[in-house]
């Protein structure tokens, strides 16, 4: 390929992720526009390859006294929903987020709004709507924007103009308001709102209005769900569960070891329909009412239904320690198991103490199937498992077990493939990142020495020499590695060059020495963050500093020199201006 198609090529590669990354000018308004409505809804350029905005509005620099980071997903364009302050310089900072890298906050931009010497318009409900009936009496009033309004008015009543709820209350510059307690039930309930700004009232705002709900009747009764009534063999510390019932609010329970004390739960409200309860005695039968209430009352002749115990697994209270004792076995597991890509199946072994064990596979549908019983289970394939070890239980010649079970993943793990290994000097020493690929979980080491292993990939202030880099799998899939030569940066890369135009080192470039010149190709300069700046021909005039005609800052910029022969050299430089 020649240089010219190499360029071209290199260039349609690289637009796209450069411009990926390229914060958007505002469009609407522009930057630095004047008198701009309190109204506005703000817009900017797309910005290819992003995966959403987030806008802020601020009153300062970069600042959120307005809209504070608001996430607006793909949208290019942002209505602020109470409008902006009149008179005022306003900054617009718009973030961009990525799934794969972090985000990055673009340079504020901003306009001047206009002086309002309207008054606002007038607004209305939007929840409970005008005429709407059966409204829950806790209730919250919402309305909508109305444009020029810096603050509302709020006048609630239970007859028309009356102010016997709340009495014109300025509620601030919001958009719904919680009421001082429940609506009255079954009656209309009048409401009018008033927006204002330094102006003046909004004039002829109508009056709205709602009517609320009547309490209704009490609920109906439940029924056990779990246990069910008249369950036996039932665990010593189930969960109560009990069907839903529309319409209540909560639910009184009663339970006792006999059908005439609640020596268990005497009253007691739930607001849920399920509940825990711990160390039931074994063999016992309990007796049980649950009665369903609202505002309206408590539901009527309900049932008492029952069930009975037998010895269980826990938990018990032990009477001399008064601690929670549980029969089940402990046990450890890890969350993610991994196998070796060329080593099945694997066999994995637990170290937990117990009588027994079983190994299940877990199919992409939930159902379970046996693979296995004992300590020790060989898997081949990938996916979800749960392994389960129990204690064998003799009570009172009642043999029973107690399990317990863990949900885990297998994974797939390789050894690792050494892609590249980036040499950087730095005052006469080198740090050395060793880049692989694979599917395993990876450690490195200069000695192959189990203690010196590091989940880090960065090797610093390495003296010149000859070094072995090893990767090993963390799973036991093997160790690779490669052997390096650290040598010291050759002549002809000028440490750093000043292109102030002075006339003196205004571009950087190679200079051969007049001995051991290198037969380099190319050379490819990067910043700091690895983005490619340009591309040089050892016997051009070399880099002046600029990118797409913008003098580049003061830093540190590296370099990559690719020679004839294929190897590279790599180093870095100052640009110092």
């Amino acid at each position: 390929m020649n240089i010219r198609r190499f360029l071209t090529l290199l260039v349609l590669i690289v637009s796209p992720l450069l411009s990926a990354q390229e914060c958007p000018d505002l469009l609407d308004p522009v930057d630095g526009t004047t008198n701009v409505p309190v109204t506005a809804s703000i817009s900017w350029e797309s910005v290819v390859g992003v995966s959403g905005y987030r806008i802020s509005l601020g009153t300062t620099l970069g600042g959120g006294e307005i809209i504070n980071n608001q996430n607006i997903g793909n949208a290019t364009t942002f209505t602020p929903p109470l409008g902006m302050p009149e008179s005022t310089e306003v900054f617009v900072t718009i973030t961009l987020f990525f799934f794969n890298q972090d985000d990055i906050v673009c340079p504020s931009q901003s306009f001047r709004t206009e002086d309002v010497t309207d008054i606002p318009f007038c607004t209305q409900l939007s929840n409970p709507m005008d005429g709407e009936e059966d409204v829950p009496t806790t209730t919250n009033l919402f309305w909508s924007y109305a444009p020029l309004a810096t603050g509302y008015r709020l006048r609630v009543g239970t007859s028309p103009g009356s102010g016997d709820i709340v009495n014109n209350q300025d509620v601030g510059n919001v958009l719904n308001f919680n009421p001082p307690g429940d609506f009255p039930i079954g009656v209309p309930i009048y409401v009018r709102i008033t927006p204002y700004n330094e102006n003046g009232n909004a004039l002829g705002c109508q009056e709205e209005s709602f009517t609320t709900a009547d309490l209704g009747d009490p609920p109906g009764c439940t029924q056990l769900i779990s246990p069910l009534n008249g369950a036996t063999n039932v665990e010593l510390s189930p969960l109560l569960e009990w069907e839903p019932v529309p319409g209540a609010t909560g639910y009184i329970v009663y339970m006792g070891r006999t059908p005439f004390e609640n020596d268990v739960l005497d009253g007691t409200i739930f607001f849920s329909t399920s509940t825990f309860v711990l160390n039931f005695e074994a063999n016992n039968t309990y007796f049980i009412r649950i009665i369903p209430f609202n505002k309206a009352g408590a539901a009527q002749g309900c049932e008492q239904e029952s069930f009975s115990t037998i010895l269980g697994c826990g938990p018990f209270i032990d009477d001399d320690t008064g601690e929670i004792v549980f029969l089940n076995p402990e046990i450890d597991f890890p969350d993610v198991v991994s196998i070796c890509e060329n080593e099945t199946p694997t066999q994995i072994t637990t170290s937990d103490v117990a009588d027994g064990f079983r190994w299940y596979r877990i199919s992409d549908s939930g159902d379970e199937t046996l693979i296995a019983e004992g300590a020790t289970v060989g898997i081949s394939d990938t996916g979800a498992y749960r392994y389960e070890a129990y204690t064998i239980v003799n009570q009172d010649g009642v043999i029973i077990e107690c399990p317990t079970s863990k949900e885990f993943v297998v994974v797939s793990s390789s050894t690792a493939f050494i892609d590249n290994i980036d040499i950087d000097l730095v005052s006469q020493r080198f740090n050395i990142t060793v880049e692989v690929s694979g599917v395993g979980d990876y450690e490195f080491s200069l000695s192959d020495v189990d203690e010196e292993y590091t989940s880090d990939n960065t090797f610093t202030n390495l003296a010149p020499g000859t070094y072995t880099v090893f990767v090993r799998d963390r799973n036991g899939c093997g160790v690779v590695q490669e052997t390096i030569e650290l040598r010291l940066r050759p002549p002809g890369f000028p440490q750093f060059f000043t292109p102030n135009g002075d006339g003196f080192n205004e571009n950087w470039q190679y200079i051969p020495p007049l001995q051991g010149a290198l037969d380099i190709r190319y050379i490819f300069i990067y910043d700091r963050m690895g983005k490619l700046l340009i591309i040089i021909r050892p016997d051009s005039d070399g880099w002046n500093g600029m990118y797409r005609g913008n003098a580049m800052p003061s830093s540190e910029y590296w370099y990559r020199a690719l020679l004839w022969d294929g190897t590279e050299v790599r180093g870095h430089f100052s640009l110092i201006r």
